[in-house]
C-alpha cells in the first residue's frame, strides 16, 4: 500500500478498525517477545498484513507501540476509576487495590506491555504511581472521622510495590491466586492506615 493516511482527515470506519486491530496485535507481540524484539515485520506478520500497510496507519514501530501502550493505560485507568467511583469514600482504597490487581491479573498481556514500556521507554514521575492512592487514603481517613495519621505517601508507595509483586507472581505462575493476595494486601493496608486510630479512639472512649 503506497503512501500514508493523511492525518488531517477523519478516520473511516475501516481505517479505525484496522488501527484498533494493529494496537491489539502489538500488545500481544510486545507481551510475547518484548519491546526490543517487537519489530515492524513481526507486528505486520501477526496482523496478517505487510509492513507498508502498518506504516499506512502509523509512522513507525515506535508510533504503533506508543499507541498500544496508551490503549493499555487508558483501559487500566478507566477500569480502576469506575471501581473507585462506585465505592464509598471510606472503601475507595480497597476498591483501588482490588481492581488494580484484578485488572492486570485478568489481562496478562496488558501487564507485560506496561512492564516493557517502563523498562524500554521511560519511567513516569513517581508521584503518578503513589499520589492517586495516597489521595484516596486521605479521603478515606476523613470519611472515617480520623485526623492526621501515618505517612500516606509511604503507605501508597509500599502498596504499589506490593501490587507489582502480586501481578509479577501471577505472570510467572498463572495458578497463583492474585485475588486472595489482593485481599491480604487490603487487610494489611486497612491495618496500617486505619486500625491504630480505631484502637486508640476505642480505648479513649472506654477510659472516659
Amino acid at each position: 500500500m503506497a503512501g500514508r493516511r493523511t492525518e488531517d482527515r477523519p478516520l473511516s470506519f475501516i481505517e479505525q478498525a484496522r488501527r484498533d486491530q494493529l494496537v491489539e496485535v502489538t500488545i500481544g507481540v510486545v507481551a510475547e517477545h518484548g519491546h526490543a524484539a517487537a519489530s515492524l515485520a513481526r507486528i505486520a506478520e501477526a496482523a496478517g498484513i505487510t509492513k507498508g500497510a502498518v506504516l499506512y496507519h502509523f509512522a513507525s514501530k515506535d508510533a504503533v507501540v506508543a499507541a498500544a501502550h496508551a490503549h493499555v493505560l487508558d483501559a487500566l485507568v478507566a477500569d480502576i476509576g469506575a471501581a473507585v467511583d462506585a465505592a464509598p469514600a471510606d472503601g475507595a482504597p480497597a476498591a483501588y487495590v482490588r481492581r488494580m490487581v484484578g485488572h492486570l491479573a485478568e489481562r496478562p498481556d496488558h501487564a507485560r506491555m506496561i512492564i516493557e514500556a517502563m523498562i524500554h521507554d521511560h519511567r513516569p514521575d513517581s508521584s503518578a504511581r503513589w499520589k492517586p492512592l495516597a489521595t484516596l487514603l486521605g479521603h478515606a481517613r476523613e470519611a472515617r472521622g480520623l485526623g492526621p495519621g501515618p505517612d500516606l505517601r509511604t503507605l501508597a508507595i509500599i502498596t504499589g510495590g506490593a501490587i507489582d509483586a502480586i501481578v509479577g507472581e501471577r505472570l510467572q505462575d498463572p495458578a497463583y491466586d492474585a485475588g486472595a493476595a489482593a485481599e491480604a494486601l487490603v487487610a494489611m493496608l486497612e491495618s496500617a492506615a486505619f486500625a491504630c486510630e480505631r484502637t486508640t479512639l476505642s480505648s479513649s472512649r472506654t477510659s472516659a
